[in-house]
């Protein structure tokens, strides 16, 4: 029998990327509390843990850990966008497919996913998470950048504030 690891774990921690459509727009930051209530709503309904999240203009890091026994992360993230894409104002282009379908376009339909397999993946992540602002050019500092449970974790102890600002190898989230 062919070893083979279910991705969809019951009460499981993930890592996703989800990109908007038209990745050289702003909704994101510019929308920032229509996004927060988005996931506070979705949160209500579908109960999940926030561990970790970074935010930039056009795609958003998160970890995310399900309740035990729940593998449905997939109409939490469907909820968001769908709750986000509603509460901002129309305008973004639209492809023939979606105008057919009655869909906005302000998201891609797919993201990234990764069940998290370990403390030290758990890790890796939230360092490639929160490092993202300085990789994208958008700050220098990891902590000047506002839109990140970085600062969360830095009142926690788990990070120092200069975190990643000394070397490359400290940067690319080697400790």
């Amino acid at each position: 029998m062919t070893e083979y690891r279910r991705l969809w774990l019951p009460g499981g921690t993930y890592f996703f990327t989800v990109n908007l459509a038209e990745r050289r727009r702003d909704l994101l930051v510019r929308h920032i509390d229509v996004l927060r209530e988005a996931v506070r709503q979705v949160k209500a309904r579908h109960p999940f843990r926030l561990d970790a999240v970074v935010v930039l203009p056009d795609h958003l890091h998160c970890v995310i850990t399900l309740p035990h026994g729940d593998d449905d992360f997939a109409v939490r993230l469907g909820a968001v966008k769908a709750n986000f894409s509603r509460r901002i104002p129309s305008g973004e282009r639209r492809s023939p497919s979606r105008v057919s379908k009655r869909e906005r376009g302000v998201w891609q339909r797919r993201y990234w996913e990764h069940a998290i397999r370990n403390e030290d993946d758990f890790r890796r992540h939230l360092d490639y998470l929160h490092y993202n602002p300085v990789k994208h050019g958008l700050v220098t500092r990891v902590s000047d950048w506002p839109y990140s449970s970085f600062h969360r974790y830095v009142r926690r102890g788990a990070y120092p504030l200069d975190w990643a600002a000394c070397t490359d190898d400290v940067a690319a989230g080697e400790r």
